[in-house]
């Protein structure tokens, strides 16, 4: 694997890692995870953005996560039905957020890899 996939492998494991975290320890408090894990989100696609050299603002990357906000609707549909339920609304909400911040690293990693210049800049 390429130096620079690894470091895009490490950026986005520890991304969904540290949303795990948040949306498990914060599960019985519906909707108060939003609020740590965006920004680890848009932390993510920053540094994804400057692995493949291409410098991202951070409300640029905002504007990138944003329409990723509409599965958090599942994730916050799973807090309401098992969020209270301590241990598994813990489980469940940290590995809702792990894969929903996986799946916005991988989409902004594809992103860039197909060579698309910096959001708001053209070449």
């Amino acid at each position: 694997m390429a130096i620079e996939a690894k470091k895009i492998h490490a950026i986005i494991h520890a991304a969904a890692a540290a949303a795990a975290t948040v949306g498990g320890g914060l599960a019985q408090a519906p909707g108060s995870d939003t609020a740590v894990i965006t920004p680890i989100q848009v932390a993510m696609v920053v540094a994804i953005g400057a692995a493949h050299g291409a410098p991202v603002s951070k409300s640029a990357a905002a504007e990138l996560v944003l329409p990723f906000t509409a599965a958090a609707l599942g994730r916050g549909a799973s807090q309401i039905l098992l969020g209270w339920l301590p241990g598994l609304g813990n489980a469940v909400n940290a590995m809702t957020a792990a894969a929903l911040t996986e799946a916005i690293g991988w989409a902004a990693n594809a992103y860039f890899a197909d060579g698309d210049v910096a959001l708001g800049h053209s070449q």
